[in-house]
């Protein structure tokens, strides 16, 4: 992690903004602009078309790749460069997130209020298991920095009413800071998301409790751990699969 370099591709980020909030384009969003000068300040190595796609940026004969969501847009790029290339999956996780909200006719910002939710490693799992096929080739690896942002939700002019809020559309994030990065180079640095605290089975009721997530994500993460074969299934308790660590 490099909090230096964070800082100096936010602020060349900004600096070319023209819109009056700061925010980026429509065409690419400030996080995703930012991560693409800190992940690689030359700027000739940004949206290269190969084999028929545009790469992020390719550096070195590598490939990365940043998604703020949506894996399943990374499927086909993931099965024309793999073969051929390393490619790296860069996934920014919101880690503390203060939501403002934006008038569409005037402009006008609301308060800011903090999220109740702390983004983790464990936020990443619901977009890993779209490109499950994949997470065992050896040329494929992942960064997730973990940052801390604003988010910038863009109300409807119509609809001021009750509940207005939740209807607002995500407008645009801006990173604040650099809270953590997480790499894993190959398949079996994954195992890094159990917690040590577990004991030698336990169930995703256990797993969600020590890992401090919901129940569902608990599952998920199983899920993806166990296909690709760092913990086992070795029975029941209950109606509740086990889980065990591959040795």
């Amino acid at each position: 992690m490099d909090k230096e370099a964070f800082e100096q591709a936010k602020i060349k980020v900004l600096l070319n903004q023209h819109d009056p909030h700061g925010f980026g384009t429509l065409q690419e969003k400030t996080v995703h602009a930012v991560m693409k000068l800190y992940y690689e300040p030359d700027i000739d190595c940004h949206e290269v078309p190969i084999e028929g796609y545009i790469a992020d940026i390719y550096a070195k004969n590598r490939i990365i790749e940043i998604q703020n969501g949506n894996f399943n847009r990374l499927r086909e790029k993931l099965k024309i460069f793999l073969p051929l290339y390393e490619v790296r999956v860069v996934f920014p996780i919101p880690h503390n997130k203060w939501v403002i909200y934006m008038d569409e006719e005037s402009g006008e910002l609301s308060k800011k209020r903090k999220s109740p939710i702390t983004g983790s490693i464990y936020s990443a799992f619901p977009e890993l298991y779209k490109i499950k096929d994949y997470l065992t080739h050896p040329n494929l690896s992942f960064a997730f920095p973990l940052v801390d942002m604003d988010e910038y939700r863009l109300l409807p002019s119509k609809g001021r009413g009750r509940g207005r809020g939740k209807r607002g559309s995500r407008y645009d994030r801006m990173p604040l800071d650099l809270y953590d990065e997480i790499i894993f180079e190959r398949c079996e640095d994954f195992i890094q998301v159990i917690p040590y605290e577990l004991n030698e089975t336990f169930t995703a009721k256990e797993f969600a409790a020590a890992a401090h997530i919901h129940r569902d994500l608990a599952q998920v993460t199983l899920h993806i751990l166990h296909y690709m074969k760092l913990v086992n299934r070795p029975g029941k308790r209950s109606r509740e699969y086990l889980y065990e660590v591959v040795e």
